[in-house]
């Protein structure tokens, strides 16, 4: 929908992780700019195999730059001094008690930057259905998550 800017809430960490990559991308336009002036002094440019892929890599590094500038003109770093401590937020890890089984595990609310996968901890996004669930909720509450299964429902034990 055009017009239409969402906010994404992020931890620091992911933040950084993005501005990271952001970067590398930006430091690879020299090298990728002096591929296609190689490729071009070779001659003939409509069989020269050198250019057209130096210019498709130029034309996937500059998309990626655009997206990731755009994404983090729209996200907003959440603050751990402006969450109560006892309240599920984007870094927290949670350990829930699956109320049909009485499992325990721990969980960690992310950002839609993670893409860390800790053997430790289970990462939901604040987007996804249990991350929507979690998001604002207090120790000793109990979230309902809609899944593909049907309805799930988990105690919030502790933020550690």
């Amino acid at each position: 929908m055009k017009g239409v800017v969402i906010v994404e809430f992020v931890t620091a960490e992911e933040k950084e992780t993005l501005e990271k990559r952001l970067g590398e991308l930006k430091s690879r336009r020299p090298e990728i700019t002096a591929r296609i002036a190689e490729a071009r002094a070779d001659g003939d440019l409509k069989e020269n195999a050198d250019y057209h892929a130096a210019r498709d890599d130029q034309g996937m590094n500059e998309a990626e730059i655009r997206r990731l500038e755009e994404r983090l003109t729209n996200v907003s770093v959440a603050a751990a001094e402006d969450i109560p401590d006892d309240m599920v937020f984007l870094g927290a890890v949670v350990k829930l008690r699956d109320l049909d089984d009485d499992d325990e595990d721990l969980y960690k609310l992310v950002g839609e930057a993670s893409g860390n996968f800790d053997a430790d901890e289970i990462e939901v996004t604040a987007s996804s259905p249990m991350g929507e669930a979690l998001m604002k909720a207090r120790v000793g509450e109990t979230v309902k998550v809609d899944l593909p299964r049907g309805e799930k429902r988990f105690e919030i034990i502790e933020i550690l």
